[in-house]
């Protein structure tokens, strides 16, 4: 297949998505970029945002563990989706309430209200962090495509790739922010589901046995183990660790994101937020489901063929595509690689400009002016520059499974994130405000510790996407060590009841 005929097709993609853009951000203004002037469709959010939750991650990673040996093999990686389906309740019914009620447009303003100004920033700063992170890590993967079937035969450098990547990421979410990102992940979902499908059916004919036929043998294969509850906790894949490490990676990379909760507050008001979520969550356990199905297909195809698996299970679905299956598919690839990508990729720049123009520089505290809007759009860009800087870093010390590398940086990163809001929520306790950093600091040292000798403090155990859970434990115990007597007092008096309820 032709990089030619790719680049073209790649080309088309972005000039539609040039075209929403300037549909959605024609009369845009900053309060139009950071909330879409709070009008979304639900139903349009919720199917957005099942893209934006995958990612290239799990276009790529997710399918490739399917068959490989260690954490999530087989169906395991449904525990974890199960845990998802509990955390999104406690997202929809414990903070979408509170969210909505002090009308936040970043939900790290939350924390100035309940502890103070340094843990208010404090809680943005590990925002910035973990969504830097994961969204280098995320592009990352589809530049790393790109360069090996696609740009790098036509001689252009890596970091001419991940440049392009990024600014037309940084064009196209310019001016219209959320709500051209709110319209332009449907697109991007859309086109991702699409490439699966499609990409299942080719699979089927290939094998001379159909779709139908595949399932069937998908069904009857040892793939679709799904639970594993017999090796104790020792086992990464054990059902506990796996549910639990679920449910509150959803929380906080959902639910205390910025980036995820960003176009929930962009619906009308909390009833449809609330349906957004609930519709989200269901679709996106079948999603995931389907992802995992490809999985099984793409290695039971490998074995029709006699390919050999490649050393990282992350190349096994660009190999299949590209270099195996018709030229058709090999560009229905390229496309769901970059809506899966994009989808996640657009929405991180948006939400990393809207916390620093808020939670740092304090626009909403401002009157609105022209300055605002360059200032704005300069912060944009910088993120973009800064993405692109910590993806070379990753292109040189990379080399392991991205999504395993992803989750276990966030247990790290989101931690801190996860007691504060769990201490400021289940509790009426205020901290000493300036501690609050330190606290914050300490706690993902003491967890890398942990982690570190867990074989030889506790027994042989070894920890795997349950370290954020420990790191959030840490954080809570920190702020019991460092809270002030007397109870908590909103700076709202309508929200103190909702609040006070949730705390006691």
């Amino acid at each position: 297949m032709s990089p030619t005929l790719i680049l073209l097709v790649v080309a088309l993609y972005f000039l539609l998505l040039l075209v929403i853009s300037w549909r959605t951000g024609r009369t845009a203004d900053s309060r139009t970029f950071f909330t879409g002037n709070r009008n979304s469709p639900w139903p349009v959010v919720a199917f957005g945002m099942i893209g934006a939750s995958l990612s290239g991650v799990t276009f790529i990673s997710v399918p490739g563990a399917v068959g490989a040996e260690g954490a999530n093999e087989n169906f395991a990686y449904m525990q974890v989706v199960l845990g998802y389906l509990l955390g999104y309740v406690v997202i929809a019914q414990v903070l979408l309430p509170v969210y909505y009620k002090l009308k936040l447009t970043s939900i790290y303003s939350y924390l100035e209200q309940r502890f103070g100004i340094s843990s208010y920033k404090t809680g943005a700063a590990f925002f910035l962090l973990s969504r830097i992170i994961g969204a280098s890590f995320r592009l990352y993967l589809v530049s790393i495509v790109l360069d090996k079937f696609v740009l790098g035969p036509l001689g252009v450098p890596f970091a001419f790739t991940v440049a392009a990547t990024i600014l037309l990421i940084w064009v196209y979410t310019l001016r219209g922010g959320i709500k051209t990102v709110v319209w332009t992940d449907t697109f991007q979902t859309a086109s991702m589901l699409i490439a699966v499908i499609l990409t299942f059916i080719f699979i089927g004919r290939e094998m001379d046995m159909g779709l139908g036929g595949l399932v069937g043998e998908i069904s009857q294969s040892d793939f679709t183990k799904m639970f594993y509850f017999e090796n104790g906790w020792s086992d990464p894949n054990n059902f506990f660790k796996q549910f639990f490490s679920g449910m509150f990676l959803t929380i906080v990379m959902t639910g205390l994101d910025q980036d995820m909760m960003q176009k929930n507050l962009t619906c009308r008001n909390l009833g449809e937020a609330r349906k957004n979520m609930y519709w989200f969550s269901g679709t996106l356990f079948f999603v995931n489901l389907l992802f995992l199905a490809l999985g099984a297909s793409l290695y039971l195809y490998a074995g029709h063929i006699d390919l050999q698996i490649p050393a990282r299970a992350d190349q096994l679905f660009p190999t299949i595509a590209l270099e195996h299956l018709s030229p058709a598919i090999g560009l229905v690839f390229v496309i769901g690689l970059i809506a899966a990508a994009y989808s996640s990729a657009d929405s991180a720049l948006t939400s990393l400009t809207t916390s620093f123009c808020i939670d740092f520089l304090n626009f909403e505290k401002k009157e609105a002016s022209s300055r605002q809007n360059s200032t704005r759009i300069g912060v944009h860009f910088g993120f973009s520059l800064v993405l692109f800087i910590v993806i070379l870093v990753f292109w040189q010390l990379n080399d392991e499974s991205v999504i395993n590398s992803l989750f276990r940086v966030a247990g790290y990163t989101y931690g801190p994130l996860l007691g504060l809001f769990a201490f400021g929520l289940f509790t009426n306790r205020k901290v000493i405000d300036a501690a609050a950093p330190w606290i914050c600091i300490v706690s993902p040292i003491l967890t890398y510790i942990l982690n570190a000798y867990s074989e030889t403090l506790l027994w042989g155990y070894k920890f795997g996407f349950e370290l954020l859970i420990v790191n959030g434990a840490i954080t809570f115990l920190g702020l019991l060590l460092i809270r002030r007597p007397g109870r908590h007092v909103s700076v709202d008096p309508d929200t103190e009841g909702m609040i006070g309820e949730i705390g006691k």
